[in-house]
């Protein structure tokens, strides 16, 4: 066996593309687990523990969530992690670099494609032709279709698709034609035939569902010629299934008709599933007709292992080895997607290292075979770059043909908001119209003057000694990734923006560029990735007339957590709720706070890049859904000087390679926390009055940071001390002792998120580089011990002043900027202290 360890070691260890898979469910979807070991439905799911399948799998899944073997102790284990734990333990052990998912089969609470993001790298969609046609039919009602009615808007349809970019970005057209009516296409099928099928369709009512033999023949042939027009493959389901499918007629060579035909020479066509059991008659078809492609996903890991092997074998009896790639098939759990990927190396190895001892391949050509067949050939077919971490790659479309379709995207959409954060942490946005933004700005931006990031509070003008002035400017250019329909109002979409000074160079003022900066030096120095999750405190007011003047009160006048404050703002909380769910944005927790009319909503947390642009995107929800409703929800850290005050408290934990390495594990520990996470956190401790300016941007934030306000007054820590500015925290399923992340609390709704996140990541990354460790933990109250206790900067002006003795951030963030952050926070002081009632104004901008 050490003759094959290094074509073992490149099998285990080689990044795969995954060409198709499906949406993962939620954590509480009605889809039973049991549909991880099989295709089997309804009475039949009460076998599936007897098989071969399923056991090996079991062992499996126990194995990477350490639990014991048993059904019920692995469902445990993934509800004490809850979907994305347990999708991340999944996703790290699968090794997937690039996804390409179907979303055309419905599940009860599917995910969308978006949030698999957060664990590959490069996420694509494939596009189901059938289920786009269903859509089109379901919108209209018996009677009212014509076959050229139908066909404009479905020809529309498949050719705005390949349009859509980031993660909903189209890379192959994919048709079940073979459970619906059989491979055996009718290439000659004509328009009356078709007709007469889209008439039996229509009659059979809704939900619709594409059955006839000449309307689905029809339609997948007209949307293999749009495919082959773009260069886009089709994937085809071929051979096993569930009981929908006549396997009689999933056999490939019932496609001899369609390779024959000239007019689709040209398409590239993809036979999934191995087309099992007729794998040979597959290889086959790879090896005379150039079109043919194969994909031996869903065989493996549903077969035994010797039947997985049997049936690789046969792809290679015949099939150029370039010809054949593999996906996961995945669906609805991520642990679909590790058993695929895990089984496969270890058939593709067993496969190889036959072929090598019977002395048809080298160990060479065995290797580059590997490498082959799990990532170059789809790299290649697909035409996938995966250099970038969202998948910028676009398919291969004709600009002329993108100028003049793009509109039809979001022909509802009237205007497109592009958001920035300037230094005092106000959001501000350009809206353009939607056809300026698709055919222009998109890719260029809009211009905007440089004076943008001097601006406060109190003025639209740029602070003295900021360095920025009425001359110059800079571009802010939407990040694709982020767009999205505003949930309140449809007919509108917003997206964040980065800040450019010319194409290609990022401006060094830009807030969000200055977090990408700061975690790229600990990600390379370090390893480390920082998770961040925000509390969201805010009041709800109303508006009175007093005297004939307007005030804003408090919505009502309750309790901490009280039942009845829930209940007077549910409906308020539950379209706040909808609207977030609708951007994929998790909330872990919400309830009403101890102030009068003041609320909570958590987040939960996320890599810090996203997490702050969550937090913006939650903020816009929050004000835009309280003002739907008639209320002013306002963040400002002390709306009201005689009532406790607003904070957006930040969690932070470190990950490596996708596990929490903050929290201690098998190392002598003080804390409860690992070495790298007490000197992460001391480094903060060390640094946090010069963290302040970013974190507590507005004098009135000093208002807030009193002592026995749970906002942190004193420079101290403490475990679970809602009273220490830092608080090192072990929630429920975190085991006793252990801490797997830390609060800071001096942290409010007017900070710029990017810009406090990466003061705070800074000062980490300066306790990792000198080993700093934690004082002795402050359990008792810290107003009691203050006189053993460091005050934090009873000011503004006070946390500047220490910001400005701090040579760290100089460094780290970048001279420029924080001199204009300098400047900023100065005129901030000194607008507040001439205007002492102007903070009531807050409640308007924050």
């Amino acid at each position: 066996m050490e003759k094959f360890a290094e074509l073992k070691k490149i099998a285990e260890s080689v990044e795969i593309v995954d060409a198709h898979a499906h949406n993962i469910v939620a954590i509480d979807s009605t889809v039973p687990f049991l549909n991880c070991f099989s295709e089997a439905a309804g009475d039949a799911l009460s076998d599936v523990p007897h098989t071969i399948n399923f056991k090996r799998s079991l062992k499996e899944i126990a194995g990477i969530y350490g639990s014991s073997l048993s059904l019920h102790a692995v469902q445990e284990s993934r509800q004490r992690l809850g979907l994305e734990s347990s999708a991340a333990v999944c996703f790290k052990a699968a090794k997937i670099s690039v996804l390409l998912i179907d979303d055309g089969i419905e599940l009860d609470k599917k995910i969308d494609i978006k949030w698999h993001r957060n664990f590959v790298p490069t996420v694509g969609r494939i596009l189901r032709v059938e289920r786009v046609a269903e859509k089109i039919l379901e919108k209209g009602s018996n009677g009212t279709w014509t076959l050229r009615s139908f066909m404009e808007i479905f020809t529309e349809d498949l050719k705005s698709y390949p349009l859509i970019i980031l993660a909903d970005e189209v890379f192959a057209f994919k048709s079940i034609v073979a459970y619906r009516s059989g491979l055996a296409i009718n290439t000659e099928v004509t328009e009356k035939e078709a007709e007469e099928g889209l008439s039996d369709v229509l009659c059979a009512g809704h939900p619709i569902r594409i059955s006839n033999k000449s309307f689905i023949d029809y339609i997948f042939l007209h949307a293999l010629k749009v495919a082959q027009s773009y260069d886009l493959p089709m994937q085809i389901h071929t051979g096993f299934g569930d009981k929908d499918l006549d396997l009689r007629l999933a056999n490939p060579l019932h496609l001899r008709n369609l390779l024959e035909d000239k007019r689709f020479m040209k398409s590239r066509l993809v036979l999934l599933h191995a087309s099992y059991p007729f794998s040979r008659e597959a290889s086959y078809l790879a090896s005379v007709y150039p079109q043919v492609y194969l994909d031996f996903g869903l065989a493996i890991p549903k077969l035994s292992f010797h039947g997985m092997v049997s049936s690789v074998k046969e792809l290679l009896e015949l099939s150029p080895m370039n010809k054949i790639m593999f996906s996961t098939d995945g669906i609805a759990f991520a642990e679909t997607f590790y058993l695929g990927a895990k089984k496969a190396r270890e058939v593709v190895f067993s496969v190889l290292r036959d072929a090598c001892v019977d002395g048809d391949l080298s160990i060479p050509e065995a290797i580059a075979a590997v490498k082959d067949i799990f990532a170059e050939n789809s790299k290649k077919f697909y035409k996938l770059d995966v250099s970038s971490r969202y998948s910028d790659v676009k398919p291969p479309l004709s600009s002329s043909f993108q100028e003049e379709e793009l509109n039809e995207l979001s022909k509802d959409v009237t205007f497109v908001r592009i958001i920035w954060i300037d230094a005092s942490g106000q959001h501000r946005c350009r809206v353009v119209p939607q056809q300026r933004f698709y055919s222009s700005v998109q890719k260029h931006g809009v211009g905007l003057t440089c004076a943008c990031m001097g601006m406060s509070s109190s003025s639209d003008g740029p602070a003295v000694d900021t360095n920025l002035s009425a001359s110059g400017e800079t571009r802010i250019v939407p990040d694709l990734s982020t767009k999205c329909r505003l949930p309140w109002n449809k007919q509108q979409e917003m997206v964040l923006a980065d800040m450019y000074i010319e194409p290609g160079k990022v401006w060094e003022y830009c807030p969000r560029e200055a977090l990408r900066r700061v975690s790229k030096v600990l990600k390379d120095e370090f390893d480390l990735v920082v998770n961040a999750g925000f509390e969201n405190e805010f009041f709800l007011l109303k508006s009175i007339f007093r005297n004939g003047k307007e005030e804003w009160t408090p919505f009502d006048r309750t309790s901490y957590c009280s039942t009845s404050s829930f209940d007077a703002a549910s409906p308020i909380l539950e379209e706040v709720f909808a609207s977030l769910q609708s951007l994929n944005i998790a909330v872990e927790q919400l309830h009403a706070e101890a102030g009068k009319g003041q609320f909570e909503i958590a987040l939960k947390y996320t890599d810090c890049f996203r997490a702050a642009d969550s937090l913006i995107f939650a903020r816009e929800v929050i004000k835009a859904v309280a003002r739907k409703h008639g209320l002013l929800a306002t963040f400002v850290p002390k709306y009201a000087l005689d009532d406790i005050g607003s904070g957006s408290h930040v969690h932070i934990s470190l990950s490596k390679n996708g596990e929490n390495v903050f929290m201690a594990s098998g190392e002598s520990s003080r804390y409860g926390m690992s070495k790298i996470g007490e000197a992460f956190m001391a480094g903060v401790l060390n640094h946090l009055p010069a963290i302040l300016p970013f974190t507590a941007p507005l004098p009135n934030s000093y208002d807030r940071i009193q002592p026995n306000m749970w906002s942190g007054a004193y420079l101290c820590w403490g475990k679970e001390n809602r009273e220490a500015p830092l608080r090192a925290a072990s929630p429920p399923g975190v085991a006793h002792g252990l801490i797997s992340n830390f609060e800071i609390k001096a942290f409010d709704g007017c900070a710029n998120p990017y810009l406090g996140l990466a003061a705070i990541i800074s000062a980490g990354i300066d306790g990792l580089r000198r080993n700093l460790s934690l004082p002795e933990p402050v359990d008792g109250d810290p107003d009691i011990l203050k006189e053993n206790l460091q005050r934090l900067p009873l000011t503004l002006s006070e946390s500047v002043e220490a910001l400005e003795k701090d040579s760290l951030f100089k460094e780290m963030i970048g001279e420029k900027l924080l001199v204009a952050i300098i400047g900023v926070r100065k005129a901030e002081v000194k607008y507040y202290s001439e205007n002492k009632e102007g903070y009531k104004d807050l409640i308007f901008k924050y």
